[in-house]
């Protein structure tokens, strides 16, 4: 196929003190468009990749965080003018890799742009399509975030040992965030996969606390309303859960605290509620830990890089046998229009849907261009 002569890309024009603002052309604006030229020849193992899904995530605002917070962190910050990027898929349209091929659609660290050139080593893995699964899956029920729900709950979460337990025989979860793209796969593993006997969610609306119910959740409480946390007292009665799954940090993780069992288990996956206003991440039930001996685990799903083969076999089975539900388990968000600056400067108004509370249910995906 035949090149532009220039890659489009959105990249960060500033990093925001609070929350993004996705508009271009404003003082405070996160963002801004810039043209890259493509090098004459490619290097050996670099790739040219067309863009098309990008994979919308809470852990790229830490991404956008101010070089001058010296804080310890997984990843290097993006710097100002440099392009922005997201987990996806693509197409391999050049190659000078051994390892992949014209044509290849792969997974991949890619940039917010029609186009980026890669190293090959930016690319985790080529997709199977002979399966016959739609590409979404590869971001959703067979992608990042649930291999995310699956190592947090059988690694850092300690119930491994649960793997195909007859339902109702297994511990008690709960998970907060629990109709996002890693908290709705997580109530499905834990209700189908691991047995559980009791799975509790909360939301951020009664709608989306009824869907996760469908899933598989005992229940499902709205955080914002004001009695959800006598909800799931009254719910759980005088018992206690076995492995709580944080996703947000702040009051939430305050109130588990009070409601894990003695030597149970906190995973510690994320923390959006501080992502934009740090105040709201604090925790006050910080005596919980010592007084009931938790465990409490923070991890990151690379860290389990080498049982992916397992885990996703695990996951395909489980989707195959109904475990794992496919319907509403993402939403696609895609941009169209004739003018490419246009639709690439869609890309953030998208991804900041995962903060401003008009995300639907399930993971959001943003669709770029066809293969």
């Amino acid at each position: 196929m035949a090149l532009p002569s220039l890659a489009t890309e959105v990249v960060l024009k500033q990093p925001p003190s609070g929350f993004p603002n996705p508009a271009f052309g404003q003082p405070d604006s996160t963002f801004a468009i810039k043209h890259a030229e493509f090098p004459p020849h490619l290097r050996d193992g670099e790739v040219i990749v067309k863009t098309l899904f990008l994979s919308n995530d809470p852990t790229q605002r830490s991404w956008i965080r101010s070089s001058e917070e010296k804080r310890r962190h997984y990843t290097k910050p993006v710097q100002p003018g440099s392009p922005m990027q997201s987990l996806g898929l693509g197409e391999v349209v050049k190659s000078n890799s051994e390892n992949y091929k014209v044509g290849d659609i792969v997974n991949a660290r890619l940039r917010w742009a029609d186009y980026s050139v890669l190293p090959d080593t930016d690319l985790f893995n080529t997709v199977d399509t002979s399966l016959g699964f739609p590409l979404e899956y590869y971001l959703s029920i067979f992608g990042m975030t649930a291999l995310t729900a699956f190592f947090g709950l059988t690694e850092a979460g300690d119930l491994k040992k649960y793997l195909n337990a007859p339902s109702g025989t297994g511990p008690i979860v709960a998970v907060s965030a629990a109709s996002g793209a890693t908290g709705s796969i997580v109530v499905q593993i834990a209700k189908h996969v691991l047995g559980a006997s009791k799975v509790i969610g909360v939301a951020g609306s009664d709608e989306k606390a009824k869907w996760v119910e469908s899933l598989g959740a005992d229940i499902c409480v709205n955080y914002k309303n004001p009695d959800y946390q006598e909800q799931i007292s009254t719910f759980l009665g005088d018992k206690f859960v076995d492995a709580y799954f944080d996703n947000v940090g702040g009051e939430i993780l305050s109130f588990f605290l009070t409601k894990v069992r003695k030597f149970g288990h906190v995973i510690a996956c994320g923390s959006i509620a501080g992502y934009n206003n740090k105040e709201a991440l604090k925790v006050s039930n910080w005596g919980e830990i010592t007084i009931n001996s938790l465990t409490v685990q923070g991890f990151l799903v690379s860290n389990y890089r080498d049982q992916f083969p397992e885990a996703l076999r695990i996951l395909a089975e489980a989707v195959k046998t109904g475990k794992i539900a496919t319907k509403d388990a993402y939403h696609v968000e895609e941009i169209h229009g004739s003018d490419l600056i246009l639709r690439l400067q869609e890309i953030p108004k998208i991804w900041v849907q995962l903060f401003n509370g008009e995300k639907q249910q399930g993971k959001l995906i943003t669709k770029v261009a066809n293969p």
